[in-house]
């Protein structure tokens, strides 16, 4: 069971999410129902350390075995979703997580699979770009440039 929960104010979430770098890109995913780029991961399930969902969601989502280097970020955003227009208030735990060779950015700008009939599409995007994309978190924007030894926290109230 996901640690979610919904109320008449909103939803909350405790999600997991992967930052892979190489070759000064950044990998982001975008699920054909979303208008948005975000980063893979995803929720937390009841009695599952975080540690353990980052690696169970990208076998899922890339049917890729990763490597968590160290945690980055904890972050606690408020914001209303974009496609549904529920409000949030969201807990995410964000790792730097090393890919297999076979997944790197030399190997190919784009990688899809399908988890659950959702099909989801991962693409490698020059840090340069990300400025200009629509892109979820939006603090990740400026944070790739500079990522931190120990873990921090971010908090972002649209």
């Amino acid at each position: 069971m996901d640690v979610t929960y919904s109320t008449s104010e909103g939803r909350f979430n405790y999600r997991v999410g992967a930052v892979a770098v190489d070759e000064g890109r950044l990998l982001v995913m975008r699920d054909w129902h979303c208008p948005y780029l975000y980063l893979p991961g995803g929720k937390v399930e009841l009695h599952e350390t975080a540690e353990d969902a980052v690696l169970r969601e990208l076998r899922e989502e890339m049917r890729a075995e990763a490597r968590i280097v160290r945690p980055l970020w904890l972050s606690q955003a408020f914001f209303t979703e974009d496609a549904s227009g529920e409000r949030f208030h969201e807990l995410c735990l964000y790792f730097l997580v090393s890919l297999p060779d076979s997944l790197s950015a030399s190997h190919g700008e784009t990688l899809s699979c399908e988890e659950s009939g959702r099909r989801n599409a991962f693409f490698w995007l020059p840090f340069e770009q990300l400025e200009r994309e629509y892109l979820y978190p939006s603090f990740i924007k400026s944070a790739i440039f500079d990522l931190p030894e120990h873990l921090e926290l971010v908090s972002e109230i649209e």
